[in-house]
């Protein structure tokens, strides 16, 4: 699986990260927006895995980017509240986008094997 699916290693590294800067958060936010943030996460690695195994992966890949969206937001606000350096924001926001510009050519890919030729 690994060789064929990029995108799984890369996540499986930012997911790293994601999860070792959550568990710096202050503690006032750990158990609500930290625990999110992480939630997402994880929400993108069993999403990645239900995609690497289902035939009709478009659904699943475009919930996916919808995911990456909302942890885009989220690490802003923290960047904002100043739960994030601006190296740590910079980083996350480019490991973000490079997840989602692999998702997103994944997805198109799907979409248009679900097309159908005229």
């Amino acid at each position: 699986m690994n060789k064929d699916y990029p995108v799984f290693n890369k996540w499986l590294s930012v997911q790293d990260w994601i999860l070792d800067r959550t568990d710096s958060f202050p503690k006032s936010v750990r158990f609500s927006f930290s625990d999110r943030i992480a939630n997402l996460s994880l929400d993108i690695t069993e999403g990645i895995i239900e995609a690497i195994y289902s035939k009709d992966r478009a659904y699943i890949l475009d919930k996916l980017n919808l995911y990456i969206e909302k942890l885009r937001v989220l690490f802003r606000i923290s960047f904002n509240r100043k739960y994030l350096s601006s190296s740590q924001y910079e980083f996350i926001s480019r490991e973000l986008n490079e997840t989602g510009v692999m998702v997103g050519g994944w997805r198109k890919s799907a979409h248009e094997k679900n097309r159908k030729p005229v």
